[in-house]
Parts: structure tokens; C-alpha cells; sequence
């Protein structure tokens, strides 16, 4: 078998790229190279192949020149090393010079192509490198191989043992490596140098490749081979440290695809990347093949044969693999002795396999490369390791090792070349998911794997940037303000409830179920291997190494149970990016030194000026000013960052993510009633954006919303904690409360900014009043910052919810001095006059009312505008009743101050009721109004009928203004709703008809004269009191009124009787009173019945006795009230026997009013007795009553008498 195909003359190394300015990525469609795939049939196996060119700097193909025989290759043709015309901006690159492949040449792929890393390909390499991989089995050449695992994908470059081991000897890189090298793997190491016989090959090909280019063309110099190789040594040896890395991930565009990876030193040297599938097999590869057109395909590769050696098995792979990976469809071969050539031949792809001494099964070639990546996948299982494959010359034992797990043991483990390109990667696949919004999600789980392994490779003081970058997307990655229903189980994020595959999982040996590797092997050099491969031959069996270990496709994602700790792992990512920008501004003993000049403001402050509403003001128009001064861009922070830096931009990200991810933690505090703690985090929250606006040059419409917001959930937060007051203890102790990690978030913010811009908001007051007063200013700064921009009408929502707010918040400070007025008015000597001190309450109270109204008016909220006039009706009210107790009791009269305010308070009722239109539009509060109007005119009637103005007003006017408030107070008292107010209103109704009815009942008393008004009057009277009976009757819980109605009724009766002359006149009357008396029979049933339950209570508990008996029952009112019913039922009944008795009465024969008669002695008689025995309990005397109006009733049936409704 012959050695390394290189050496014998039939490849061309990889040579220099074309310049990347001219990167063009080619649609399928127009690409220049064949994209459609081809399926082979060779030797009666089927091989699927299919290769996609996804971008090429070739120039549109030639045809190859076929040289005439006896051409002399070792003569150099006229066009050697010359760039030319039709070979376009690539130059010599398509024919090839001696320049080594660089060892980063999959990342400069895997930059360009950065979609498809992680997810969709499986293998990244050099079209070299796949060869040689695939060749192992039949090869006896070394393999040494960097693997890295990025995701789903693995990046394989060549590690040049021999270059690396003599970048050593210089730079002092991979020492740890060639100790290791020597002392396990050859002993006798030395380098190896190429014979010459290489170097004539590579000429010869080289100017064969010339000849065949059709027509000289204009041909300039170009730089020698040897000045290549030394610019390109210089270049490399630049790559591990490379000056320049991605920006920051702020916007879409500073992590776009675009050729900067050239900077950085990882550029993509090959012609053509082709995206080929072989079998199930992914790979994105790389290729400097020269392709000619010429043949009897449009696409012909073109190879240089000795005639004195014969193709072997390795070059037939070779040839076979280039033209697949290429989808190239003829091989042309020409060959020659001793550089004159002799013939050309032309052999089909699908021939390559069957060629005389060449004969290779496509079958086994698939076998190899499944067991290979199969192989590479079970074992490179931790990304951002580098792996070594390795297979030393001769030997038949493949090894993997785990460099970044030895280089660790070294004193440096930044010493690793590798290291920096790979967390590069890590952080470009990762940013590139990032941008892509409309699928990302699902990725979250690689994503924050990818992060956090690339923060893990780098070193914090060195590379800064990248982690304070990787650090915000980090932090990004959680979103704060999604909502719950996203946490479920069905969520993509939450496939595994671990975060991640564990450390022991990875690192435990990997094996398939037929033992066929292993790291417990034999040699003693073996312990430190991850997995070997005991003989190459193994290769060729089919699925020898099916994967059992397949590298997952997607990491879980870390299950956040609760918003708190979303949040929390939000912060920590947002601290340590802080620490990363800080530690490469300037540390803090560089800060600027304090202005001896300057005097240093102490914060002592007199507490009653800070809580007080006019500090308050003060600190407002401060705050307002500033805002002001934002839109102008007049801010720079403490700690000299330069405004557009890196430092500043990513500092300004994270600050903000810090203030949304603590505004989101207070919001969830208050929602569980703690609301010191969501003091705490709002303070931090603003403190955090006090600091934004300090560094930030141009505020965005956006953080300025963020501030609004911040702002009215601060005076949520002092609102509840003000109605809150008797739990001031547990949330002082919430709020004084801090984490490490917020300690240092604040410390970092306090390099660039006081962080004193909202402290006003943010202070835990004990007074009840500075809290208010504090949540109102918030929420009057929320609304402010909304007129700055066009923010009003982009956020009407927010916009409303801030208006509704400060309405509320007024109701309550209007409420909060309204009581305070009562109480000074409570505490009030009777006598005394209202003071200063109460007005001035008022006024305060009467302006919050007016404000909050106009708040609610504006947003058209009917039904809060309406609670809140119904509010300023109750203010008035208070003021009204503060006139009353100005004068002496006895010579009290309804003063027109009384009149005045209760006069308002109705006009605010009514404005209510206005406001709110009909009753369906809000029934209960329109009920509540409603109440509250039939109360003020009720109030108002009755003042003035209990404290008669006489000295201001006639007896004629009082009488009608009292009948007007009486019956508006009716229409506002509604009788009929069945509501839980329904008992109220009849009770107010009775009132009313039995307060009229007593005032009309007076009048015809005192009345003398006009005898149409006393008809009017008496007709009156007699409708209230049959009114009020009525609804008193409704009522269980008022007998005492009943009782006291009908009482009335019948002293009504009587005084009718007093001027009738007939006695079959006074007869009837008598006979309706008695019947008024009957009726009555109601109200002592209820007396009765409440009686015996406080009879029937336990004795031996006396105090469930007192507190169970109905409070209604006025044991002292009930013999009040019963004394005057038996004095007034045996008066009725005595006056009954004698008209009935009467001389006249008796000559008629009328036996109806005889059994009357004799019913009504009897009765008179049992009355008299009863009344006689002063023994009798208070129950024995009404079960008497109850008997007696019972005989009355029975008696009275068949009675001519008329009947009182």
C-alpha cells in the first residue's frame, strides 16, 4: 500500500483564499457549481450523495487546454504564478500553491455559515480532513485531529503535530502538550522534513495546472510561495490572540453575518463551501478542488498521473470523494513520465470504485464514516473542550483525548490556542439564535448552554466584553414579563425538569452495547485517553459504533417555578456582566478625586420638611426639571466611561434589565401583600434607572414608559402601605432587608450616579398623611413623564390607568382630611364655633374632591367621577353639621349656613346621578347615591321641623319647605327593589309618611279658620298615618313605631270626635278607633314574641342572655307606650258603652248593637282588673292586651262600624 497520497504527487493543497470583501452568498438556483443532488449507483450499492454549493469565489468555469504529447511539465509555461483575467479574483488560489491549511479553517466556515452550526449540520471541516478520516482503515499515515462539539455540530481541524511542537520551542504555547506527546506517545520525537521528491511533485502539478488553462491573458506578478508562507506563518501565529472580537449583542445588526471574522484572523480560505449530504450525514465542507469545464459533462476535475505508478486505493478514494463532495460528474486524468506527458483519460464518478488496482466498496466507505461521527458524537460530549483524535503512523489504535481536561492540569489553562476561537463560536451561534425572534424560544436551552460554556472558557480580566455580553443575553433569555400560562408543562422550554446533563453523566465512560470501545484498555499510556479505537479495521463494520449517546439536539431549559426566581437568576446574570464592564473602565482608586473647593453635601435632613407635602413639591419640580434635561441629552456618569463606548452601550443594557427585573420582582411582591418588600425592589428599581438616565445621552420613548410605570407601581405600593398602617413592624423590617446581590448590583451603580433622583418616592414614612401625599406625587410624576412625548397617545392604556389612579388617590386624601375635619368637629365644645383649623381641612379635601373628579372626567369615567361627587355631597354635609353645634340647644334654630351646605351637598348628588345617567349603568353605586340624596333631604326636613326657624321664616313656609325635603326625600327612597338596602328604605319611607302625618295632624290642631286647608290637612294626616302603619307593618324590627303610629291615629280620631255633635257621628268615629286599636294586635305579637325569647334564654348565662336580646326591644319605650294604649283603649271602650247605652239607643231595637255592647263591657271590665293589678309582669300585660284586642276584633265583626284602612 503506498503512504500519504500527498506524497506521491496527487493533490493540491488548499491554497490561498480569494479576498472575503467579495463574499456572495448563491441561491441554490444561480450558483455556478451543480446544486442538484445526485444519487450514485455504484458497484450494485446504493450511496446517496448530495452536495449543495453554498457559496464560491471561482470565476465562471474554463475549459481545460488538453496538452499535446511530449509537453514538458518541468518547464515552467509563460503564465506560471501570474494572476490572470480569466481566473478572476481568486488568482493562483483555484490552481494551488504550497500554503498549509490553517488549523481554525472550520471556524472561518462555521463563521460564515453560522446558521447552520449547532442545529442543522453535523460535521464542519476541510474536504482534507474528511478524506483522511475516511481513509483511516486503508492508511498506514498518522491522523491527528482537534475535535470540537458546538451544539449538535463537531468542527474538525488538522492539528500539525510537528508545527505546533515547533511554535512551542518559540512561543512557549502547547508545551504541556509535546511533554505529554514525548512522554506517553513517541519518546523519540523529531521532526519530520519532506523529501524532495515532494517538492518536485508539488511543482509539476502546479505548472501542469497552468498549462491547462486556455490562453495566456494579461499576467502579473504575484507574490512567491515563499513570501506566501511567511505572510501566512505570521498570520497564524496572530490567530490566538486576535485584537478585535463581536461587538456587544445590543441590536440585530452589530452581530450580523458580515466578513469581520477576517479581522479576527479566522477567515474562510477555500473556493467553494458545499453543504454535503452523504447518507444521513450532514456536513458542511470545505474545498480548493480546480474545476474545469471540457468534457462531456458541464464540470470535469482534472488530475496529474505518473504512468510508472499505479493508482492505488487510496488515491481512488481520493479522486472518488473530490469529485462527490464537489458533485463533480467526469474525472480527467493525464498522465506522464518523468514530466512529459503521454495520454488523458476520462473515468465517470461512479467508475472511480471499480478501477484496476483500485477496487474500494462505497458500501464500507458509508460504514466508515457513520462508525467514525457515530464514534466522535458518543465521546466529544462537552462543548467548548477541545478533543484530540489521534492515530500514530503505522498503528491500528485510533485515541481521543480530552486536551482541555490535561491542559487544566497545567499551571495556565488559558494556554489552549483553541480557546478563544472556540468561545468565539459559542457566542456567534448564540447570538445568531438570539436574532432569529420567531423561533428562538425553542432554542433557549442551547442557547444558555452555549453562553454559559463560553463565559466558563474565557478569562474575566482578559475578555471583559464578551462576558458581559454573553452575560446580558443570558439575562435576556428569561422573559420577564411573560405570562404564567407560559411555565406550563407543554412549554418546549421545560422538556427535562434538569437544567442540564450532569457532570458525571458526561464523563462517564462510553460504550455500545457490543463493548466495542472503552477507556479501560490494556497500555499503560491509555489511562488518560476518553475512548479508543483498539484496531482501525473495526471502522468497516457496519453500524460498529451506532451512536447510543446521541448529542442532544437542545439543553433544557432551567425551570423557573415562580416569577421571584426567574428574576433572581436575571440579576445574577446582569451582576456579573456589571463586574465584567467595571473591571475594565478603571478601578476605583482612579475615580476622580473630590474638589477641595466643593463642599460635600451631608443627606442630614429634617425629616417633617422631607415627608411634608411641600418638600415634596420641591423635589418634584427637581425631578420634573431633570426629566426635562434628559430630552436635551445633558447626562455623563461618575466613573468616565466615554459616551458610545462598548462600556458604556452594555452598561446601559444592563442597567436596564436590572431596573425591569426588579420592577417585576416588586410587582409580585405586592400582588402577595408584601408590600415593604416591593418597596425594597421599586427602590431599586428606580435607583437602577436613576443611573440609566445619569449615563443615558438620548432617552427612548421606551425607558421613559418603563420610568411611568415604575412610578405609578411605587404609589401602589405607598398607597396599600398606608391603609396597611398596623403592620408597619413586619414591612419596615421587608423593606430594610438586603441580599449580597443586590448590595453589589447598588455598589456598581453607585460609580455612576448618586442614585438619589427618586428617593423622595421611596422613603417608608410612619405618617399617614406623607404616604398619601407620597403616592399622589407619584403617580402626578408618572403622569408628567406621559406629556414629555407622544407617549400619552401611544400608551392609552397606561395612560388611563395613571388617571384612574390619581383620582383614587385623591378620593382617599379627600376622605383622609373629611375625617380628620369630624373628628376636630367631635372633639368640639357644643357652644363653640367652627375653627381655622377645621376650614382649612375642608378646603384641602374640598380641592383633592374637585381634582380627582376632573381626573376621572377626563378619562370618561362616569361611575368613579360619580363616587367622588357623591364624596364632595358628604363633605358638605360635614360642613353643615359643623354649623349646628354653634348655638345653645336650647335656642337651636336651622341656621342658613345648614341650609346652604346641605343645599350643595344635594347639588353634588345630583350632579352624581347626571353623571352616571340611568341606574343600569352602574346600579350599585346609583343606589348608593340615591340613598345618600333621600338621606341629605331627610337630614334637611327634619332640622327644620325639630329646629323651626320661627325667628327667619312663617310657620306656613317651614311647613312647606319640610313637605317638599319629605316627599323628595321619598321619590329618592326607593321601597320596592328587592335589595339589601330594601328594609332601610321602608323604615325611611314610614318615617317620613308618620313625620308628615304628625306635622299635618299639629296644623289642625293649631289651626283656626279656613276650613277648605283644615279638609286638605286632615285628609293629609289621615293618608300618612295610613301610609306609615302600612310600611311599618312590613317591617319585624319596628313594633315600638307601629304602636306609636296607630296610637297617633287614634288621638287623631279622638280630636275628630271632639268637634262632632251627632252621637251616631261620634258612634262611627269611635267604632274606627277601636278598629285602629284591633289593628295593633301586630305590633304586640312582635313585642310578645321577643319577650318570651329573652325568657327562654340559659339562666346560668346571663351575659349570651344580654347580648343576645334584640337590641331593637326598649323595654322602658314598650311601657311607655303600653301604659297610654290601656289608658286609651278604656277611654274608647267606656265612651262606646256609653253612647251605646244612651235612652235613645236603648227604646230601638237593634240587637247588633246590644252584642257590641255587651262585648265592650266585658271587655271594659277584664281591662280594668288587669290594669288594677300592679303585680302583673310586663309579658302577663301584653298576653292580656293580645286577648282582649282578640274578643274586640271577634266582637266587632258583625259591628256597623266603619273600618279604617
Amino acid at each position: 500500500m503506498m503512504g500519504d497520497p500527498k506524497e506521491a504527487g496527487v493533490e493540491a493543497s488548499p491554497p490561498r483564499a480569494a479576498a472575503r470583501g467579495g463574499l456572495s452568498l448563491l441561491p441554490q438556483a444561480e450558483s455556478e457549481e451543480p446544486a442538484q443532488g445526485s444519487a450514485l449507483f455504484l458497484g450494485g450499492n446504493e450511496v446517496k450523495s448530495r452536495a449543495v454549493v453554498k457559496y464560491s469565489s471561482a470565476p465562471p468555469r474554463t475549459a481545460f487546454a488538453r496538452l499535446e504529447e511530449k509537453t514538458d511539465l518541468k518547464l515552467p509555461p509563460a503564465n506560471w504564478l501570474r494572476e490572470s483575467a480569466k481566473l478572476g479574483p481568486a488568482g493562483t488560489t483555484i490552481l494551488g500553491n504550497s500554503k498549509k491549511s490553517k488549523p481554525f479553517s472550520s471556524f472561518g466556515m462555521a463563521y460564515d455559515f453560522i446558521d447552520s452550526v449547532g442545529n442543522d449540520v453535523d460535521v464542519v471541516s476541510d474536504s482534507e480532513n474528511i478524506k483522511k478520516l475516511l481513509k483511516i482503515p486503508y492508511s498506514k499515515s498518522h491522523v491527528s485531529m482537534a475535535v470540537h462539539r458546538i451544539g449538535r455540530t463537531l468542527l474538525l481541524d488538522e492539528l500539525d503535530i510537528q508545527e505546533l511542537f515547533m511554535r512551542s520551542s518559540q512561543t512557549g504555547d502547547w508545551t504541556w502538550l509535546k511533554e505529554f506527546y514525548q512522554r506517553l506517545i513517541d519518546q523519540k520525537w523529531q521532526r519530520k522534513k519532506k523529501s524532495k521528491e515532494h517538492w518536485y511533485q508539488k511543482a509539476i502539478l502546479s505548472k501542469f495546472l497552468y498549462y491547462s488553462i486556455n490562453g495566456d491573458g494579461a499576467a502579473q506578478p504575484v507574490p512567491s510561495p515563499a513570501e506566501q508562507q511567511e505572510s501566512s506563518s505570521s498570520d497564524q501565529t496572530h490567530d490566538s490572540e486576535g485584537a478585535s472580537w463581536p461587538a456587544p449583542f445590543e441590536m440585530p445588526s452589530s452581530v450580523s453575518e458580515d466578513p469581520s471574522a477576517s479581522s479576527q484572523g479566522l477567515k474562510n480560505d477555500f473556493v467553494r463551501n458545499i453543504l454535503w449530504t452523504f447518507e444521513d450525514i450532514h456536513m458542511l465542507v470545505g474545498s480548493n478542488m480546480p474545476i474545469f469545464g471540457g468534457g462531456r459533462y458541464p464540470a470535469v476535475s482534472l488530475r496529474l498521473r505518473d504512468n510508472n505508478k499505479p493508482i492505488n486505493v487510496l488515491t481512488g478514494i481520493d479522486y472518488w470523494l473530490d469529485n462527490l463532495i464537489c458533485n463533480v460528474p467526469e474525472l480527467v486524468m493525464c498522465f506522464h513520465v518523468n514530466g512529459i506527458v503521454q495520454k488523458y483519460e476520462m473515468i465517470k464518478t461512479e467508475e472511480i470504485p471499480n478501477l484496476e488496482n483500485s477496487n474500494f466498496s462505497t458500501k464500507v466507505i458509508k460504514d466508515i464514516a457513520q462508525n467514525i461521527l457515530s464514534f466522535l458524537k458518543s465521546n466529544c460530549t462537552k462543548e467548548g473542550h477541545t478533543y484530540w483524535l489521534f492515530k500514530a503512523s503505522g498503528s491500528d489504535i485510533v485515541k481521543l483525548y480530552d486536551l482541555t481536561t490535561l491542559c487544566e492540569e497545567t499551571e495556565d489553562k488559558y494556554q489552549n490556542p483553541f480557546t478563544m476561537p472556540v468561545a468565539i463560536l459559542l457566542y456567534k451561534v448564540a447570538c445568531n439564535m438570539m436574532m432569529k425572534k420567531n423561533q428562538n424560544k425553542k432554542h433557549y436551552g442551547t442557547i444558555r448552554t452555549l453562553l454559559l460554556n463560553c463565559v466558563k472558557l474565557l478569562d474575566k480580566s482578559r475578555h471583559p466584553q464578551i462576558i458581559a455580553s454573553a452575560n446580558y443575553m443570558l439575562s435576556e433569555l428569561f422573559q420577564l414579563d411573560e405570562p404564567k400560562k407560559e411555565e406550563s408543562s407543554d412549554s418546549p422550554l421545560n422538556e427535562n425538569s434538569d437544567e442540564s446533563y450532569s457532570e458525571e453523566e458526561e464523563e462517564m465512560p462510553d460504550s455500545d452495547e457490543n463493548g466495542s470501545y472503552s477507556t479501560s484498555s490494556d497500555p499503560a499510556d491509555d489511562n488518560k485517553a476518553v475512548a479508543i479505537i483498539k484496531s482501525v479495521g473495526e471502522l468497516s463494520v457496519p453500524e460498529k459504533y451506532k451512536s447510543i449517546h446521541q448529542i442532544r439536539p437542545s439543553c433544557a431549559f432551567p425551570v423557573c417555578h415562580d416569577t421571584e426566581e426567574r428574576c433572581r437568576l436575571v440579576l445574577s446574570y446582569v451582576l456579573e456582566g456589571l463586574k465584567s464592564v467595571d473591571s475594565s473602565i478603571k478601578k476605583e482608586s482612579d475615580l476622580p478625586a473630590a474638589d477641595p473647593s466643593t463642599p460635600i453635601p451631608l443627606k442630614y435632613e429634617d425629616e417633617s420638611t422631607r415627608g411634608s407635602p411641600e418638600g415634596l413639591e420641591k423635589q418634584m419640580a427637581l425631578f420634573l426639571d431633570k426629566m426635562g434635561s434628559l430630552q436635551k441629552g445633558n447626562c455623563s456618569g461618575q466613573s468616565g466611561m466615554t459616551p458610545g463606548s462598548w462600556q458604556h452601550k452594555m452598561k446601559l443594557q444592563l442597567i436596564l434589565k436590572s431596573s425591569k427585573a426588579y420592577y417585576i420582582l416588586s410587582d409580585a411582591a405586592m400582588s402577595l401583600q408584601k408590600y415593604g418588600r416591593a418597596l425594597r425592589y421599586i427602590k431599586l428599581a428606580l435607583q437602577s434607572h436613576d443611573t440609566y438616565c445619569c449615563l443615558c445621552t438620548n432617552m427612548l420613548s421606551e425607558v421613559l414608559l418603563f420610568l411611568s410605570q415604575y412610578l405609578t407601581l411605587c404609589g401602589d405600593i405607598q398607597l396599600m402601605l398606608a391603609q396597611n398602617a398596623n403592620n408597619r413592624a413586619a414591612h419596615l423590617e421587608e423593606f430594610n432587608y438586603q441580599t449580597k446581590e443586590d448590595q453589589e448590583i447598588l455598589h456598581s451603580l453607585h460609580r455612576e450616579s448618586s442614585c438619589q433622583g427618586f428617593a423622595w418616592a421611596t422613603d417608608l414614612s410612619t405618617d399617614l398623611e406623607s404616604q398619601l401625599s407620597v403616592s399622589c406625587k407619584c403617580y402626578e410624576a408618572a403622569n408628567e413623564i406621559l406629556q414629555f412625548s407622544d407617549l400619552k397617545s401611544q400608551n392609552p392604556e397606561h395612560y388611563v390607568q395613571v388617571l384612574k389612579r390619581m383620582g383614587n388617590i385623591r378620593n382617599e386624601i379627600g376622605v383622609f382630611y373629611m375625617n380628620q375635619a369630624a373628628a376636630l368637629q367631635a372633639e368640639r365644645v357644643v357652644s363653640k364655633s367652627v375653627s381655622a383649623a377645621e376650614q382649612q381641612l375642608w378646603k384641602k379635601s374640598f380641592s383633592c374632591f374637585e381634582k380627582g373628579i376632573h381626573n376621572f372626567e377626563s378619562i370618561d369615567d362616569a361611575t368613579n367621577a360619580a363616587l367622588l361627587l357623591c364624596n364632595t355631597g358628604r363633605l358638605m354635609r360635614v360642613c353643615a353639621q359643623a354649623h349646628c353645634g354653634a348655638e345653645d340647644e336650647f335656642k337651636r334654630e336651622f341656621s342658613p349656613e345648614e341650609g346652604l351646605y346641605y343645599s350643595k351637598a344635594v347639588d353634588y348628588y345630583l350632579k352624581a346621578l347626571r353623571s352616571l345617567g340611568t341606574r343600569d349603568m352602574h346600579p350599585v353605586v346609583w343606589d348608593s347615591v340615591n340613598w345618600e340624596l333621600s338621606t341629605t333631604y331627610f337630614t334637611m326636613a327634619t332640622l327644620q321641623q325639630d329646629y323651626a326657624p320661627l325667628s327667619r321664616k312663617a310657620q306656613e313656609q317651614i311647613e312647606k319647605e319640610v313637605s317638599e325635603a319629605m316627599m323628595k326625600s321619598l321619590k329618592h327612597c326607593d321601597v320596592d327593589s328587592a335589595t339589601a338596602r330594601q328594609p332601610l328604605c321602608q323604615y325611611r319611607a314610614a318615617t317620613i309618611h308618620h313625620r308628615l302625618a304628625s306635622m299635618y295632624h299639629s296644623c289642625l290642631r293649631n289651626q283656626v279658620g279656613d276650613e277648605h286647608l283644615r279638609k286638605q290637612h286632615r285628609v293629609l294626616a289621615d293618608l300618612h298615618y295610613s301610609k306609615a302603619a302600612k310600611l311599618f307593618q312590613l317591617l319585624k324590627d319596628a313594633p315600638c313605631e307601629l304602636l306609636r303610629v296607630q296610637l297617633e291615629r287614634v288621638a287623631f280620631a279622638e280630636f275628630q270626635m271632639t268637634s262632632q255633635n251627632s252621637n251616631v257621628g261620634k258612634l262611627k268615629t269611635l267604632s274606627g278607633a277601636l278598629d285602629i286599636m284591633v289593628r295593633t294586635e301586630h305590633a304586640f305579637q312582635l313585642i310578645r314574641k321577643e319577650l318570651v325569647e329573652e325568657c327562654d334564654q340559659p339562666k346560668n348565662d346571663e351575659a349570651t342572655s344580654a347580648a343576645d336580646s334584640s337590641p331593637n326591644l326598649n323595654r322602658e319605650e314598650v311601657i311607655k307606650l303600653l301604659s297610654i294604649f290601656e289608658s286609651r283603649l278604656s277611654f274608647l271602650l267606656l265612651q262606646s258603652i256609653k253612647l251605646l247605652s244612651s235612652s235613645k239607643r236603648k227604646m230601638s231595637n237593634n240587637t247588633e248593637e246590644d252584642t257590641v255592647l255587651q262585648t265592650n263591657k266585658q271587655i271594659y271590665s277584664q281591662l280594668l282588673r288587669a290594669t288594677a293589678n300592679r303585680n302583673s309582669t310586663l309579658l302577663e300585660r301584653i298576653e292580656v292586651i293580645i286577648c282582649l284586642l282578640e274578643q274586640l276584633a271577634s266582637g266587632n265583626s258583625g259591628s256597623s262600624g266603619g273600618a279604617v284602612p
